[in-house]
């Protein structure tokens, strides 16, 4: 995954002034939990960040990172039809929830047990990415490993302290995720602000939207 920080060191090492009209941002595609659920992780979020002394925990809303780029303003009308387009042909995807998940020594998140519809539409959107570049050399970051962030940016003993609770934690839940989103960020700034919601339009699952078991 290229990060933020990586787009942002480059963007500074260009000496062109950006006009307004070519301002550059980070764009997000992602899933989320809605209802309870949403509610439920965002719980866990909360008491992530008061526990372990982590409040960036709390900062971001629970999601399914689909896709993350940095592209110019001037692209963002071809994107979202490009991204609407491939909404249209997408079922809704059951996602499955359950129990936890780290990547050492910097991150502890749910884990994402219904991979395959998930890699599916990782591959579509793979095909749209010419349109994602910012530059030649640039590779936007599609899912490889489907997850729902709990907490990044840990330091390594934040890590450990906070896996010992976690690794021996129970989580299940599921969610029907019905449209994707696009949020964007301009380079240097934190806040996302949306942009757009992409309806999946073909045949419905059978599940109900937020239910949580276990």
């Amino acid at each position: 995954m290229i990060l933020p920080s990586i787009y942002e060191a480059n963007l500074r090492n260009n000496s062109v002034v950006q006009m307004p009209a070519y301002h550059t941002y980070i764009y997000l595609l992602v899933l989320s939990p809605q209802g309870f659920l949403k509610e439920k992780i965002i719980n866990i979020k909360d008491s992530f960040a008061k526990n372990y002394s982590h409040p960036f925990a709390r900062s971001t809303k629970p999601h399914v990172t689909l896709s993350q780029f940095m592209q110019r303003g001037l692209a963002e009308e071809k994107i979202v039809a490009r991204l609407k387009t491939i909404a249209k042909a997408q079922p809704p995807i059951n996602i499955h929830l359950k129990d936890f998940g780290s990547f050492p020594s910097h991150t502890i998140y749910i884990n994402v047990t219904s991979k395959v519809p998930l890699m599916n539409l990782s591959k579509t959107l793979r095909e749209a990415q010419s349109l994602l570049k910012y530059a030649p050399g640039d590779k936007p970051f599609f899912l490889t490993e489907p997850h729902l962030t709990i907490a990044r940016k840990l330091a390594p003993w934040q890590h450990e302290k906070a896996w010992i609770e976690y690794s021996n934690s129970s989580f299940t839940g599921r969610f029907i995720a019905d449209k994707m989103t696009l949020l964007k960020r301009k380079v240097d700034h934190n806040r996302y602000e949306h942009v757009a919601d992409f309806q999946f339009q073909s045949e419905p699952l059978e599940a109900v939207q937020g239910s949580l078991f276990g």
